[in-house]
């Protein structure tokens, strides 16, 4: 697999990321076994980017992949980490801390859970709306002086945020949603990262499976996606629809709706690294497939007509997750 580097200071990666959540958290029953021989297979087929949060399964995910590494060479890989939701015992998100004091006893426990000695990515999950993203930021980059994390990342926050952040200290990469239909970091966020020198890590490139060509009408919402806007009602017989327009485009160059949706974002910079967020190794090997797959620009021309920038229907996330995301301010 071929590498790509994270913003013009950062790690060397593999063109593709595996995003580890669904193992532990949010996509219902994840099977454990699997999960690690997922990681398994991805390290196996060139994936050297893990990508995690300490919030994912509260420190279950951390305990797979430390598991996972157990029989593997911890310099292998990269692993990122997002910090800061703060989670009840009964999985209840209540906002995001990002106070100096609270990085450093995040990341304490982390590099305990994932049994090392340093974090090659470390970022806040969300902007804390009530601490500085400078006061974030400087206790991090504390802890790269130290030498418990070596580079530092964020995590769907808007321009502005991230040059006061960039201005602190260099910023590896930031992370981000962003697929075929959601492509609102096209106006303001990418440029300012591609002008600062800072990559992209794009998670949900399959939209949390609408766009994956295995979701479908009778799917259900089991899982978190139940509250999802674009997987209700009237918006998902509209976003299937796009689906379907996808799926003819791909059948003709022999590969799946999946591949050809990751692919997608593959191809739109070398300083964007898709995460795919396979729990199962069938769904790997299919993911892995994309880094195969070149588009043309007819390709790129009929995938645009089919599925035109804004065409999709419904927010990404609830009204209360929204209020979130400094990258949509």
């Amino acid at each position: 697999m071929d590498k790509r580097q994270l913003g013009t200071r950062g790690p060397v990666v593999s063109e593709l990321g595996l995003g580890c959540m669904g193992m532990s958290d949010l996509y219902g029953p994840a099977d454990e076994a699997e999960g690690i021989a997922t990681i398994h297979a991805a390290i196996d087929a060139g994936i050297t980017l893990l990508d995690t949060g300490d919030f994912y399964g509260m420190g279950h995910n951390e305990l797979l992949i430390r598991r996972a590494l157990e029989t593997r060479n911890r310099e292998d890989v990269t692993i990122s980490v997002k910090f800061g939701a703060l989670r009840d015992p009964d999985g209840s998100w209540w906002g995001y801390d990002g106070r100096p004091e609270a990085v450093r006893n995040f990341l304490a426990y982390t590099l305990k859970r994932l049994n090392t000695d340093y974090v090659d990515v470390y970022r806040p999950a969300r902007l804390d709306p009530d601490v500085p993203i400078e006061d974030t930021i400087g206790a991090i980059a504390e802890q790269v002086d130290k030498g418990y994390v070596r580079h530092i990342g964020l995590s769907e926050v808007g321009a502005e945020t991230i040059r006061r952040a960039h201005a602190v200290h260099p910023i590896a990469d930031l992370q981000i949603e962003y697929a075929l239909v959601s492509r609102g970091i096209e106006d303001e966020i990418l440029p300012t990262c591609r002008e600062l020198g800072i990559g992209v890590t794009a998670y949900g490139v399959l939209s949390r499976g609408l766009i994956s060509g295995h979701w479908t009408a009778t799917n259900g919402s089991r899982d978190f996606r139940g509250m999802s806007p674009r997987f209700q009602g009237d918006n998902l017989t509209h976003n299937l629809a796009l689906v379907d327009g996808l799926r003819k485009i791909a059948d003709e160059k022999g590969i799946t709706v999946a591949q050809l949706a990751i692919a997608w974002v593959a191809h739109q910079g070398n300083d964007v690294v898709p995460l795919v967020g396979a729990r199962r190794r069938e769904r790997l090997a299919e993911a892995v497939k994309a880094a195969e797959v070149t588009l043309t620009d007819n390709d790129l021309s009929r995938i645009e007509q089919v599925v035109p920038r804004g065409a999709v229907a419904g927010e990404r996330y609830a009204p209360e997750q929204m209020a979130h995301l400094d990258s949509e301010r």
